[in-house]
């Protein structure tokens, strides 16, 4: 399902998170519940942190695609940020974090954010990248060859 870019944030840090706001997944991501200082695993998704299209990929039918490129980048030392950068992060922490709410905050407050029952979600895995077919392996060569 899609989810419009401007309901949501993607914010860069050596651990990347990504807010949604209003997203059709939120019913199903689990439930933050006192992490503490950790932000737990959401067991079952993970995340394709991409420039154009970010997919976030849950168990069975859920899941979102956010036009990433149009899609708002905060970075917390520099203010407005790029969607290349973030990706780069997201790639180098192996993933991101991804929490959903009813909207989205006007400050980012970790302590606010993570607070038992404020919002659901978790650390989403990179989902790996699809290697390209090499063509000389004769099962991926064209049909007849």
């Amino acid at each position: 399902m899609l989810l419009a870019p401007e309901k949501t944030l993607f914010v860069r840090g050596a651990t990347p998170l990504l807010l949604l706001a209003d997203a059709p997944v939120h019913d199903v991501l689990p439930l933050l519940a006192a992490p503490g200082e950790t932000v737990p695993l959401c067991e079952g998704w993970g995340i394709a942190p991409r420039l154009t299209l970010c997919v976030v990929d849950g168990p069975g039918d859920h899941g979102v695609l956010i036009p990433a490129l149009a899609a708002p980048v905060l970075d917390v030392t520099d203010g407005p940020g790029r969607m290349a950068d973030w990706c780069a992060d997201a790639e180098g922490a192996g993933g991101a974090v991804a929490l959903s709410m009813d909207r989205l905050p006007d400050v980012i407050d970790w302590s606010a954010l993570l607070a038992p029952g404020t919002a659901r979600g978790g650390f989403l895995p990179a989902l790996a990248r699809p290697r390209p077919a090499d063509p000389r392996r004769r099962d991926t060569a064209w049909p007849g060859h």
